[in-house]
């Protein structure tokens, strides 16, 4: 049996999303760096000592003449693949654990400079201060023509050959992985030591390290092991990982995974851009490279019985998405024997301060390189001198096989990580199946990993930090919240006060029951609601839920706004919100997904929306004459496909949030109106269709666009056709339309086009001291076509400020993001229907977001 901490942790730590805050369900909201760094360190085990010897070497390169810091010097053992490059400042780390076979020659080699070499005693620190002699060559007079750089006609026999070595090219291919993961909270200094927070915790500061490649201190947090056999087929297409062992120990804090989630994202070198952290970075060994590095042939040696290239790269220019380091290549079949990657220090990247990748190849057959080994440090930082992580990723894959059929019982598998049901296995089972082996320091983070868990103070804090990060409580069987809606305001309640809660994990994982109880000060009226959810399995998804609600709503607003009854929606609201209608509705509803990526989802509502002395429903009798309808009964059944290819998810035990896919997402629902059915006097045919995208477009960042289509069939009044959905707050709503009132517009058939370009930088990281702000541009549009049948007009009388569209509505938005790593803002321009009551033509709208 699975244990629901060991099945969210491996779907966790295999997504992309950052700051998602999760503990048993999925929710997003946004945390300080601080507070998520000082309570992650709650959840660690005790620090560990330093585990087996290693050959550490830093220092500092020089120019023997000029004194001044000499940056991106090849350093590395003679005879070996362990090897770095020096820092902009000339600074440079180098650690070789005693596993790994090195000599005691150490050499620094740059273009321009004699080769020095150093004896190294092994398995010791050692600290070095290297000057550099620059060569003097008395040459004749040179004419320099383009191609002369030898390093190019070694790029060239690598691009012209990438179509042979991109494994991309592969009809199949399968082979067994194992993954190490390690998670480390670093620059920890005297000042946070002596936080008060800590003064229960004071003996895990007792052992602390320092960093094998950034010269950092840090503590482990984290560490986890996994054995797993990954298929991959191009037609029929194919991408499955069996996950069959797992193991871990360390925090169990959400925040954190979601930092080792990004540790799992592949490098492919032959790729023009390299994905990592979104968007991609210019591959040095891009079709179109020259116009990002600058290359230099540095050496040639046999590396495994292949005579190979050495050519190191660095970038033209500042702050644009690439790399610097050096790639080994094979002489005569020009595939990559290995490479380093490391990120540009003054990259427009959000929290990163620093990345190293190292993959390895092996010649598979004669004509086929396949990676063989993997090792990727990133530090983690939001500021230079804030608390961060260290996330370290060891990667060993081996019984590579290629162009083999994958099994029958593979290819029935409907998710893209299927968990074998004995993931727990017993330490022989982990001594064979390592390919790579523990440190000492690696060893100790399982011995000791739950020795914080006795002092009293940890679930106070621990407790505390999840109500913070998931916006509930926890208290055993039960969670109270969400906080933000303990109390609110609106034009119709007054002050409203709310009391929600559900049941948690340890009441049940196949069940949630939840519900909240409000009350309004003006109104003096009592609202509640009650829930449950029932999941058969989470993955692939199969559950079903019920539900009853009385209580105040915003028809007309989309399902990215704040709730109703969000504090933050009284805070940011842009005028007295008097459209508030009170609903009684029960809905009920069955989920299933097929494929990944392919669901359905059957439900069904029966809602009585009530009038009010805002809203009033004013029904025709004759003529122009009309009566105040206190009330109006509608029953209606849909049917929901949704279908992402490959879609992947960030997944709790009840809820889950989307992240994407690399292809078009379509959603259709279609819904019928049930006449007679509980006294609905209304027969009608709904039908939106809405397709949406991210397309990269390296190096112009990327684009998003959602195109949503629909027709209504029926003769209905206006609060069951399509009221647009506005915005009448002053945060940003992507899935609104920002300058538009609720209840504004009204249709029964429209289409919708939203399109905005994310540019990352690519203007301002051009602008001396702008560039310094890391802020990214942002220009988007909105635009609504729609109309509607008069028959609809005919039942019931518009309220003040509702209209139907006779010509398009469309707005525009310009705005800077990055502002201060997690802000928005943007300028907003609103070019139609300028004579309604209460519009504005201009505004500016705020949010906060985080991205890479």
């Amino acid at each position: 049996m699975k244990t629901s901490f060991t099945l969210d942790l491996i779907n966790k730590s295999r997504n992309f999303l950052l700051l998602s805050l999760y503990k048993r369900r999925s929710c997003f909201s946004f945390s300080l760096m601080k507070v998520s760094s000082c309570l992650a360190i709650l959840f660690m085990c005790c620090c560990f000592p330093a585990g087996a010897q290693r050959t550490i070497i830093s220092g500092k390169v020089f120019d023997a003449e000029t004194k001044k810091p000499v940056p991106f010097v090849n350093i590395g053992f003679r005879a070996s693949l362990v090897g770095t490059i020096s820092e902009m400042d000339g600074t440079f780390y180098l650690s070789a654990p005693s596993s790994v076979k090195i000599t005691d020659t150490l050499l620094f080699s740059s273009i321009g400079y004699e080769i020095r070499r150093f004896y190294i005693e092994k398995g010791t620190t050692s600290e070095l201060e290297v000057h550099l002699i620059p060569t003097s060559i008395m040459l004749e007079e040179v004419i320099v023509t383009p191609g002369e750089n030898p390093a190019f006609k070694v790029l060239d026999k690598i691009i012209d050959h990438k179509p042979q070595n991109n494994p991309d090219r592969l009809a199949s291919y399968q082979y067994h992985a194992y993954t190490k993961l390690r998670l480390d909270m670093n620059n920890i200094d005297q000042t946070f030591k002596d936080q008060r927070i800590f003064k229960d915790f004071g003996f895990i500061f007792d052992y602390m390290d320092s960093s094998e490649v950034f010269n950092k201190n840090y503590l482990p947090l984290l560490i986890s092991e996994s054995v797993s056999r990954y298929y991959y087929a191009k037609d029929p297409p194919v991408k499955k990982e069996i996950i069959d062992a797992f193991k871990v120990s360390g925090i169990e804090n959400n925040t954190v995974s979601q930092f080792s989630g990004k540790m799992y994202q592949k490098l492919n070198i032959y790729d023009n851009f390299i994905t990592f952290f979104d968007p991609g970075f210019v591959s040095p060994i891009a079709d179109f490279g020259r116009l990002y590095y600058k290359y230099f042939l540095e050496d040639s040696s046999f590396l495994d019985n292949n005579w190979c290239y050495k050519i190191s790269f660095k970038p033209k220019r500042k702050q644009e998405r690439t790399f610097y380091g050096y790639f080994w290549v094979a002489d005569t079949s020009y595939a990559i024997k290995q490479v380093q990657l490391r990120v540009s220090a003054d990259v427009n990247l959000n929290l990163v301060k620093d990345m190293i990748a190292i993959n390895k190849y092996e010649e598979i057959n004669d004509s086929t390189w396949f990676l063989s080994g993997e090792e990727l440090v990133i530090d983690f930082n939001a500021a230079e001198k804030s608390y961060g992580f260290f996330g370290r990723k060891t990667a060993v894959y081996d019984q590579v096989r290629i162009n083999v059929p994958i099994p029958d019982s593979i290819m029935k598998i409907n998710t893209d990580t299927y968990l074998q049901e004995e993931l727990h296995r017993d330490e022989e089972f982990w001594s064979q199946s390592r390919m790579d082996t523990l440190t000492g320091e690696d060893r100790e983070v399982y011995a000791m990993v739950d020795s914080i868990k006795v002092v009293p103070a940890y679930k106070i804090l621990y407790g505390l930090g999840n109500m913070l990060a998931s916006r509930y409580l926890v208290l055993g069987p039960v969670e109270i919240g969400p906080y933000y809606t303990l109390v609110s305001g609106n034009r119709i309640e007054g002050t409203r006060v709310r009391l929600g809660g559900r049941t948690s994990n340890a009441f049940s994982t196949k069940i949630m029951l939840g519900g909240h109880v409000a009350y309004g000060f003006r109104d003096e009226k009592i609202k509640y609601g009650l829930y449950f959810n029932y999941m058969f399995n989470t993955n692939p998804r199969f559950s079903m839920g019920a539900s009853y609600y009385h209580d105040i709503r915003q028809l007309g607003k989309s399902e990215n706004a704040f709730l109703d009854d969000n504090f933050m929606t009284s805070l940011l609201r842009r005028r007295a919100n008097y459209k508030l209608t009170l609903v009684d509705q029960y809905n009920a509803f069955l989920e299933r997904e097929w494929l990944q990526g392919f669901s359905n989802t059957l439900s069904f509502r029966y809602q009585t929306i009530f009038s009010t002395d805002y809203v009033p429903f004013m029904v025709f009798t004759s003529g122009t004459d009309s009566i105040n309808q206190q009330s109006l009964n509608s029953s209606e059944i849909t049917l929901t496909t949704h279908f992402a290819y490959l879609e992947k998810f960030l997944l709790g035990k009840f809820e889950r949030v989307s992240l994407g896919s690399k292809f078009p997402a379509l959603d259709l629902d279609l819904t019928y109106g049930l006449k007679g059915f509980l006294k609905s006097p209304y027969e009608y045919f709904k039908i939106q269709l809405q397709i949406s995208d991210k397309i990269e477009i390296n190096p112009l960042g990327y684009f998003r666009f959602r195109t949503t289509a629909g027709k209504i069939f029926g003769q209905l009044p206006y609060p069951l056709l399509k009221l647009h959905e506005g915005n009448e707050t002053y945060a940003y709503d992507p899935r609104a339309f920002n300058m538009m009132n609720y209840y504004e517009f009204v249709s029964d058939e429209y289409i919708n086009f939203f399109a905005e370009q994310h540019f990352q930088g690519f203007f301002l990281n051009r602008i001396p001291l702008i560039r310094r702000l890391h802020l990214r541009e942002v220009v988007g549009c909105n635009i609504l076509f729609g109309r509607l049948d008069d028959a609809h007009k005919a039942i019931m009388e518009f309220p003040e400020g509702l209209y139907e569209l006779d010509k398009p509505y469309y707005e525009a938005n310009a705005g800077i993001e990055n502002i201060f790593k997690f802000i928005r803002i943007d300028a907003m321009w609103r070019f139609s229907y300028l004579d309604h009551e209460h519009v504005q033509k201009f505004g500016v709208r705020a949010t906060m977001q985080f991205t890479f």
